[in-house]
């Protein structure tokens, strides 16, 4: 095999680099005329939505907090040592359930003391009515004296007030006896136990026993701004007004229940003003103190104009949408809008029925940009054949 020296490949390899350099150049400059020419900008890919009509619910949204139907501290009213408890923390309880038990024997020595005291009171009260009739039969014989009758009669009207005082005494022990044991005043949930077994309770404490809150049904309390208020009071007074409750993040309905009230004054610092719903809240998803988004249902648009609400643009000039013609292009279109609720916007002015308009990429369009719709892409690519419903 021949050899070659380095001067010789310096100058073999000087002359293969000047050849491919000469083949690209040729064949950029003889690159067929109509591959540029044919060359242009790509349609831009959108997703696009028709202008329909649609019955289309009217939604008011206010941030509200889950409020319990009644909520009762419930305390001893009477002094003396806590026996039992006789609820679990949590428990479902019903009206009249007993809740705690009081030492109930000094109010039972008590009461039986006041019993006594009566049938006492009441017998001399009978003796003193028996005198009384025999001075009267005596007197017209001169064997009573008028000052006599009139004194006996006195002392009987006296004994008959004592006996009615002492049978006041009888109910206010047969009360206070009662209040030993403490009983549910209402239908409800019980919450964590404020005192022990053991303790000596006081009426005059404020601290409680345990709390008892009625959640079922449960209220929403919940603000609205006051431009929103006639337009709720109108659905109010033409019958019931349907609420719904949505979690934090307004993607869980919660329950569903109907107004019950507007507040009697507006809040002037914010401007809004307070309304109330219940809700039965069978399912309890509901608790007092949490947080939620209320929707009121004040009316119903029949067979309403409207765009999907991510169509709609806000611009210099006011709001507008890009509307997709018959050749793919766009064209600005100014609109005059009505309500927005649940994703969807009415449109007033602006636009015709099945009009097409584009609701994603409106940051790279421009009047007369050519656009290619994404769906209709998604069917070409698989066969032309749009995918099975799940």
């Amino acid at each position: 095999m021949k050899q070659f020296s380095t001067p010789q490949k310096r100058v073999l390899f000087s002359g293969l680099a000047l050849a491919a350099l000469l083949v690209f150049a040729w064949r950029m400059v003889h690159k067929p005329a109509d591959a540029t020419a044919h060359a242009g900008p790509q349609p831009i890919a959108v997703d696009m939505a028709s202008a329909s009509h649609v019955d289309m619910p009217i939604y008011f949204e206010g941030l509200g907090t889950v409020q319990a139907f009644y909520t009762v501290t419930v305390t001893a009213r009477v002094d003396g040592e806590l026996q039992k408890i006789a609820f679990t923390e949590g428990q479902q309880v019903h009206k009249g359930d007993l809740l705690a038990q009081i030492d109930p024997r000094p109010n039972q020595a008590a009461y039986e003391q006041a019993i006594a005291t009566k049938a006492k009171d009441a017998a001399m009260f009978e003796n003193a009515k028996r005198d009384l009739e025999r001075f009267i039969l005596l007197q017209p014989e001169d064997l009573a004296s008028k000052q006599t009758v009139d004194t006996q009669r006195a002392t009987v009207d006296q004994l008959k007030a004592q006996v009615q005082v002492d049978q006041a005494i009888i109910d206010n022990a047969r009360t206070q006896l009662d209040y030993t044991r403490i009983t549910s005043p209402i239908n409800g949930r019980t919450g964590i136990r404020l005192v022990d077994p053991g303790n000596i309770v006081h009426a005059a404490a404020t601290t409680g026993i345990v709390v008892v809150t009625q959640v079922q049904p449960i209220s929403v309390i919940f603000t609205l701004p006051e431009e929103q208020l006639s337009a709720v009071g109108a659905a109010l007074a033409a019958g019931t007004v349907p609420v719904m409750t949505l979690s934090r993040d307004g993607n869980t309905e919660l329950d569903q229940g109907t107004l019950t009230l507007i507040d009697n004054e507006i809040d002037q610092t914010t401007g809004t003003a307070r309304l109330k719903a219940t809700f039965a809240n069978e399912r309890n998803t509901l608790w007092p103190g949490q947080y939620v988004n209320a929707r009121v249902l004040v009316r119903t648009e029949r067979n309403a104009l409207t765009l999907p609400s991510s169509a709609v643009q806000l611009g210099p000039n006011g709001p507008f949408t890009y509307v997709v013609k018959s050749d793919s292009t766009l064209e600005v279109r100014p609109l005059k809008l009505g309500e927005e609720s649940n994703g969807k916007t009415i449109v007033k002015s602006g636009i015709a029925l099945n009009e097409r308009v584009v609701t994603s990429n409106q940051y790279r369009l421009q009047p007369g940009a050519h656009v290619r719709d994404n769906a209709a892409t998604a069917v070409a690519d698989a066969g032309g054949k749009l995918p099975k419903a799940s």
